[in-house]
């Protein structure tokens, strides 16, 4: 910044130039070409193919009950679900500074625990935290790019969500992972919608404006990875509820990585990009009913809320577009 705001600017950004003139330019990509074809028309028999390929050997699942349901979790039961490395280092900004990735956390462990610790149980004794979920089932398919979701009746569609598809031969889309409305049998998708309340905003907004901004931070780190924390609970219980849970890994941190049966896509992220199509997840959801809301511009409110669609066929992982 003092490079930029000072004298030498025009020395700086002369630099700047002479470092990029050497650096080859791509000319083929344009911006937004990627998005446009993402969602283009796809050849429908050779989806069909893909989608029966990645489908065929896949159980015909029958859920415990079919639509959603509200749960109250303890927060106690939700802490060993915390993102530690993410607490840390992205959300109460520690740095490595030199460290190597497995002392540094050897290193927090020591002295952030305690921390997190404090903050936890500050949160219970104030009851600033408040985790509730809706989570449910319902019947599914794939149709071109299409994601169709079915009453229990599996042919009164409750719900339709265009996804994208990887620009390229045999490219990935969400849709690919049910199968084909043209099959007999369809297969089942979890909805779910999680918030730790709006009490946590407000407490730490009030501590900001004490000018307690360390503890605001805490607090609203602890808050953000509570709801990430109480979302991957809620998956967990969904695996279980359908017959899964002995494929999770048992090492937490793996199973924080992805390491578990298919996946939970969050409206907003590269496969699933359209945030407004939340508004269809939190209306079968029923989500009012936790106090979880959209805004004009398609975030939810509370801040500590995060919705998803979860995926089971094994084959379901994160993929870009």
């Amino acid at each position: 910044m003092d490079k930029v705001t000072g004298n030498a600017f025009d020395d700086y950004l002369a630099v700047i130039q002479s470092k990029r003139a050497g650096k080859s330019k791509n000319t083929k990509r344009q911006l937004g070409q990627a998005a446009i074809s993402a969602f283009a028309p796809v050849d429908v028999k050779a989806v069909q193919q893909r989608r029966r390929r990645l489908t065929q050997n896949q159980p015909v699942i029958t859920p415990p009950f079919w639509g959603p349901r509200v749960i109250e979790t303890p927060a106690k039961a939700i802490v060993p679900f915390i993102n530690e490395r993410s607490l840390f280092q992205f959300q109460w900004g520690f740095r490595k500074q030199g460290k190597s990735l497995e002392d540094f956390l050897g290193w927090a462990r020591q002295e952030l625990r305690p921390v997190m610790k404090r903050m936890l149980d500050l949160c219970e004794a104030d009851q600033i935290l408040k985790p509730q979920s809706i989570y449910g089932y319902w019947k599914a398919a794939g149709q071109g790019n299409d994601l169709i979701l079915f009453e229990e009746d599996g042919a009164t569609v409750a719900a339709r969500f265009t996804l994208p598809r990887q620009p390229k031969e045999d490219g990935e889309c969400i849709a690919d992972f049910f199968r084909d409305i043209d099959d007999e049998q369809r297969d089942v998708i979890g909805l779910q919608v999680v918030t730790v309340g709006q009490r946590a905003s407000e407490i730490a907004r009030d501590w900001f404006e004490d000018n307690r901004y360390q503890d605001y931070l805490y607090l609203h780190g602890i808050s953000v990875e509570m709801a990430e924390a109480l979302a991957e609970h809620t998956h967990k219980r969904i695996r279980a509820e359908l017959g899964f849970a002995a494929e999770d890994d048992r090492d937490m941190d793996k199973l924080l990585s992805q390491s578990y049966r298919g996946s939970r896509y969050s409206f907003g992220y590269p496969a699933c990009p359209r945030v407004e199509d939340q508004d269809k997840l939190l209306a079968l959801l029923g989500a009012e009913r936790i106090g979880v809301t959209l805004s004009d511009e398609s975030q939810l409110h509370p801040e500590q809320s995060t919705s998803a669609i979860v995926v089971l066929n094994p084959h379901a992982k994160y993929f870009s577009v």
